[in-house]
């Protein structure tokens, strides 16, 4: 299924038209899929980025600054810092009341047993009995897809987690082939997906297609993941909006993170590793204006064809610790 121009401009304008701001802070708030939840377009990214203000009074001091500023989505992992990652929220909400959307991701073992245990660890690291969100974390290939569904695999622990309200909702993350990610949206009843959009991946060739350098066309997450979670009403966030900062010196960040945006996104996940970066990216969150159609097509089409397929290789091995 391809998205094309009259489908984006549909979805940019629900988007747009389902955007509200919040009164408090002045940040956009968007519906998250049917969930029922309302989350900022702009999300804390808790991953390698956080963890990089080293000690954690000064993590959970850039954590309360972007809670402040309005983002109420925080995005963690159980593989983040080995832990550290949930270790650092569970602390802030020793003192603080939990008043945030939370999603954290269980990867690696895609083991029914090992899953289980690797989500208690998780609760018992944020100091919950119950996240938001809970993902399925990097989706990789069609061989990672199948030990997922297992009959003894990850899924059936994430659905008796949901089941026995450990999470309240279940999704997957992925970015690295679109065409697998397709196809877990379509047999599974997820509420929500988290993907790789940006300038560079949405013509990015699937590992499976490689045929050289330079390939483009329909085979990228926005056009090949996106509309399947759009018609299934999923909640949907956009991550590697920068590309791991290899997409900096295509444009400026802030039309990198603008583009993120204008897709018909909940919300864009971005580490921040200094105050300054939530500063900035608070601000363009508050002051978005969404890219013209035009701006939309010429932006991928300045990424050169050696930079895409650098960037597609760098994510097909690439691991989120």
């Amino acid at each position: 299924m391809e998205l094309t121009r009259r489908q984006f401009l549909a979805y940019a304008a629900a988007a747009a038209a389902s955007t509200e701001i919040d009164a408090a802070t002045g940040m956009p708030m968007r519906p998250l899929g049917s969930t029922g939840e309302k989350v900022s377009l702009l999300a804390f990214g808790a991953g390698s980025r956080w963890l990089m203000y080293k000690s954690e009074d000064k993590g959970l001091e850039a954590l309360h600054r972007a809670l402040q500023a309005g983002i109420n989505y925080v995005d963690s992992a159980a593989s983040y810092g080995d832990g550290q990652s949930e270790r650092w929220i569970g602390q802030y909400l020793k003192s603080h009341r939990k008043n945030f959307f939370l999603a954290t991701k269980l990867g690696g073992d895609r083991t029914y047993s090992g899953t289980m245990k690797l989500l208690e660890r998780s609760l018992k690291n944020l100091g919950l009995s119950q996240v938001d969100l809970l993902h399925i974390h990097s989706l990789g290939s069609q061989e990672d897809l199948s030990r997922i569904e297992a009959p003894e695999g990850q899924l059936k622990a994430m659905l008796r987690a949901k089941e026995e309200k450990m999470a309240r909702f279940l999704g997957v993350t992925c970015h690295t082939d679109p065409a697998v990610l397709k196809t877990a949206l379509e047999r599974h009843p997820f509420d929500s997906v988290q993907m790789a959009l940006n300038i560079a991946q949405i013509g990015a060739a699937r590992p499976s297609d490689r045929a050289g350098e330079g390939m483009t066309g329909p085979s990228g997450f926005e056009a090949v993941a996106l509309p399947v979670a759009l018609k299934k009403k999923m909640g949907l966030t956009a991550m590697k909006v920068f590309a791991q900062e290899k997409l900096l010196g295509q444009a400026p960040p802030e039309i990198l993170l603008r583009y993120a945006m204008t897709l018909p996104v909940a919300a864009c996940v971005v580490g921040m590793p200094s105050l300054e970066h939530i500063d900035f990216n608070v601000n363009v969150a508050k002051n978005f204006r969404p890219l013209s159609e035009q701006e939309m097509k010429e932006l991928p089409r300045k990424v050169s064809g050696a930079l895409r397929a650098s960037i597609e290789r760098f994510f097909a091995d690439h691991a989120d610790v």
